[in-house]
């Protein structure tokens, strides 16, 4: 696989987009799932009150996320944000932790 080499502000909007993305897709879901939005950190906390980070690192041009399983990196690959310590891409991630975490079902797209 090779690796997306993009310069600073094409990240950036990048990551804004994703990060608005997640943001909507927990808007528009039916969970008690919530979310702050500050300095570029999206904050999801579940009902029991457990959260899940995520933020752009621009730097190393990724995406971080962490969650009580863990801490992810994930790097463009192609189209789609992937963590190459999982295998798993952002959406399917970010499904499986908001379910473990607090029971929520809602899918990333």
């Amino acid at each position: 696989c090779i690796e997306m080499v993009m310069n600073e502000s094409e990240f950036n909007a990048l990551a804004e987009a994703t990060l608005l993305s997640i943001e909507q897709q927990v808007e528009d879901a039916d969970t008690e799932l919530d979310f702050e939005m500050s300095s570029g950190i999206l904050t999801l906390t579940a009902e029991n009150g457990s959260k899940i980070i995520i933020n752009r690192q621009v730097a190393t041009q990724e995406i971080w996320v962490a969650a009580r399983s863990g801490g992810y990196h994930l790097g463009r690959q192609g189209d789609v944000w992937f963590c190459q310590t999982t295998g798993e891409t952002l959406q399917e991630l970010l499904t499986r932790v908001v379910v473990e975490q607090g029971g929520e079902k809602i899918s990333f797209t």
